[in-house]
């Protein structure tokens, strides 16, 4: 059954347009009243039931579709681990193949690191455009894969300015992809974390890797060095890597 992305608090038995992305959507795939579909908010809290609802399309119109809403099943796909990228910006369409794998692969968040090394430099308007496109990569990856959380792409950021704004190293497991000294397998760094401590930041650099003063930077603020093996990955491959580790087992 088709997914659609409805970003607004739902109930069984309502009756309502559907926002025009997701309009746009089933118009594409020619879909016929009375045909099925099933919506999911995005998110919970706030008025908002997560999970997903059964709907039936009621009205196709030339530019809106009116559905009704049916039965809520109360599914979750998430993972048991929060996992939160801080990931390099990588060049061309690589970022978007790494805001969507990692979406499928269930990362709760998404920093777009503004990277010493990274080549594409994102400010003001342009940085607002392109967080707003990953954004929707990340929704039609949950339409996709069946999740019902959509993942939060944060604005683009600078390591120092991440800092400062994060919550607390002893409440987040923070781990940095290095090619430097003392580094140990990522899986045995995860696994030296408290059950209790589930949220893990991620971090990983752009092409060629986070400069040294980044590097020390991090190791400073409490990020434990970890490889993933004896090859080197690329940049948007290293990520997808570390999120499978971290939560497929």
């Amino acid at each position: 059954m088709p997914r659609f992305h409805c970003p607004l608090p739902l109930h069984t038995g309502d009756t309502l347009e559907l926002p025009a992305g997701a309009a746009r959507h089933v118009q594409v795939l020619r879909m016929q009243p009375g045909d099925s579909i099933t919506l999911f908010e995005g998110q919970a809290g706030d008025g908002f039931a997560g999970g997903e609802f059964e709907a039936t399309v009621l009205r196709m119109g030339r530019s809106d579709v009116l559905v009704q809403v049916g039965a809520h099943r109360a599914v979750e796909r998430e993972t048991a681990r929060e996992v939160h990228l801080l990931a390099g910006i990588t060049a061309n369409e690589r970022m978007d193949w790494l805001v969507e794998k990692a979406t499928e692969l269930g990362a709760t968040s998404i920093t777009p690191l503004l990277a010493e090394r990274s080549v594409l430099k994102l400010k003001g308007e342009r940085g607002d455009k392109k967080r707003a496109h990953w954004q929707a990569v990340a929704v039609a990856a949950c339409e996709q894969s069946g999740r019902n959380r959509v993942p939060v792409i944060h604005p683009a950021t600078a390591l120092e300015d991440w800092l400062k704004s994060a919550a607390p190293a002893d409440q987040q497991a923070r781990l940095l992809l290095s090619l430097g000294e003392g580094t140990q397998p990522l899986r045995a760094a995860a696994a030296q974390h408290a059950p209790e401590q589930k949220s893990v930041v991620f971090l990983s650099g752009p092409e060629g890797g986070l400069s040294p003063q980044e590097e020390a930077l991090a190791r400073a603020n409490g990020f434990a060095p970890v490889t993933l093996g004896a090859r080197v990955l690329r940049a948007e491959t290293a990520p997808l890597a570390a999120l499978a580790t971290l939560t497929l087992d």
